[in-house]
């Protein structure tokens, strides 16, 4: 088996094609993983980096898991006060908000049916990541000046080393929103010149880029606690092993699970052509929300608990500082609620994106049809019905998978560092990035006669 993929990568190298973007690709990666690591200045990124160090040691608690899941999005940036600090989320959040408003305001979704509607929404999606990039950053700058009140048990000291106060927030507004644009203008040239989705591996590499301190982290787990560590055993280390390894196979199966429902046209003349009949399929994928269910539970509950706590003391009400300590990140609330957030928003993407009225008619008018169910209103009313079933096996599996590190960390005292690559958006994210990036790699090797990752790695033909 690793022969067969050590050919293939080889044959990935004959193709010149190929090879070029495989570069191109890499170098613009390296240049995101820079963003990530040029302190903004006027900032001493090296005391907010000491405290992620410090935070990054606990197994649990509020602090490490919000604030690594934010920071993992970053890439780290977020560490080091970097220019690329907000990471590419502004652009993901344009273009989510794009999509959802595209199911209620009939233009947009006219618009995207239109040729060259498609560029239009990118270019309104550039626009509104513009006034998202500057609203965040200077949040971001105001959060800086006071680190005390976001980031708690913070002990480092100031931040903020400029004299003149708005000349930094001015600053450090524009540095931030260039550098979210820098990162969504070189995921459109990777997708556009290089192998994968850009703005998908931008997010991965920074996933990725935390491999190293999760390494230490597991390290440290095994040393003997008199050292500093847990005093973890060696079968504690082939339990994890096992489990991620299953983890990891099951993302895989869920994520390219799908139902097909067999589809049959008929044979139908258009002017003086005839077109003949035949049958096909209908891939509808289990998994049809992918990532982004777990994206909006925890965006969302990321304020609750800080709400709740700034009410009940401004207000005097020690009833609401119990329940934000309840919904705290980790808690049994806070997890029972991320379960049903989870639940809501997959039934609410598969709404908004999933139009069986519109599939129904287009079959309908090419003279397709599902075997046993009448077309027009009938075939709408089957496919609701099936993709409500498969949502709900796809939403179990993005509830179980998004709890999975919080419970693996307090469970077996766990680093969440570590824990983290064992479920949640980081399993999800890096699977499907993954995925997709060998099958556009792959259809390049097939167009030139060779096998793909998943067959022998040979010229067809050759012996």
């Amino acid at each position: 088996m690793f022969k067969s993929f050590f050919n293939t990568l080889v044959n990935c190298f004959k193709i010149e094609e190929l090879k070029t973007r495989i570069f191109f690709t890499l170098g613009l990666l390296f240049v995101c993983r820079l963003i990530s690591l040029i302190p903004v200045p006027g900032l001493d990124g090296a005391k907010l980096s000491s405290y992620f160090a410090e935070l990054s040691k606990k197994s649990q608690g509020a602090d490490a898991g919000v604030l690594g899941m934010y920071s993992m999005f970053t890439g780290g940036a977020l560490e080091n006060c970097a220019i690329g600090s907000l990471g590419i989320m502004p652009y993901i959040s344009a273009t989510i908000i794009l999509q959802l408003l595209g199911a209620v305001i009939p233009q947009l979704a006219k618009l995207a049916r239109e040729e060259g509607g498609r560029a239009k929404l990118i270019q309104y999606g550039r626009y509104l990541t513009l006034l998202l990039c500057l609203g965040q950053g200077f949040a971001m700058a105001l959060g800086w000046e006071n680190p005390e009140k976001i980031f708690q048990s913070y002990d480092k000291g100031v931040l903020v080393m400029a004299d003149n106060i708005w000349w930094y927030r001015i600053q450090t507004m524009l540095i931030l929103t260039t550098g979210t644009m820098l990162l969504m203008w070189l995921g459109e040239q990777i997708t556009e010149r290089g192998i994968g989705n850009g703005v998908s591996l931008v997010i991965t590499i920074g996933i990725l880029a935390r491999l190293p301190q999760a390494a230490q982290s597991l390290l440290d787990m095994f040393k003997s606690v008199d050292d500093g560590g847990a005093g973890k055993t060696i079968f504690h280390a082939i339990a994890l092993g096992l489990m991620l390894l299953v983890v990891v196979g099951v993302v895989i199966a869920v994520t390219q699970a799908q139902r097909k429902i067999p589809v049959q046209y008929a044979q139908r003349a258009v002017g003086r052509k005839v077109y003949a009949g035949g049958s096909s399929f209908m891939p509808l994928r289990v998994n049809y929300a992918g990532v982004m269910p777990i994206i909006f539970a925890q965006a969302i509950l990321m304020f609750p608990q800080k709400l709740l706590e700034l009410l009940g003391k401004s207000l005097d009400l020690p009833l609401l500082i119990s329940l934000g300590d309840k919904l705290s990140y980790g808690t049994v609330g806070y997890l029972v609620f991320e379960a049903f957030m989870i639940l809501f928003f997959s039934y609410f993407w598969v709404a908004t994106q999933f139009n069986e009225t519109q599939i129904a008619d287009d079959l309908k008018k090419y003279g397709g049809y599902i075997p046993g169910v009448r077309p027009g209103g009938a075939t709408s009313d089957f496919l609701h019905h099936a993709m409500s079933r498969i949502t709900l096996a796809g939403a179990i599996f993005l509830m179980a998978i998004a709890v999975f590190p919080t419970v693996l960390s307090d469970s077996m005292d766990v680093n969440f560092a570590v824990a983290q690559f064992f479920g949640g958006t980081s399993i999800l994210i890096t699977v499907g990035v993954m995925l997709d990036t060998m099958r556009q790699v792959e259809s390049h090797l097939l167009m030139r006669h060779y096998d793909g990752f998943l067959k022998k790695g040979r010229v067809k033909g050759r012996s």
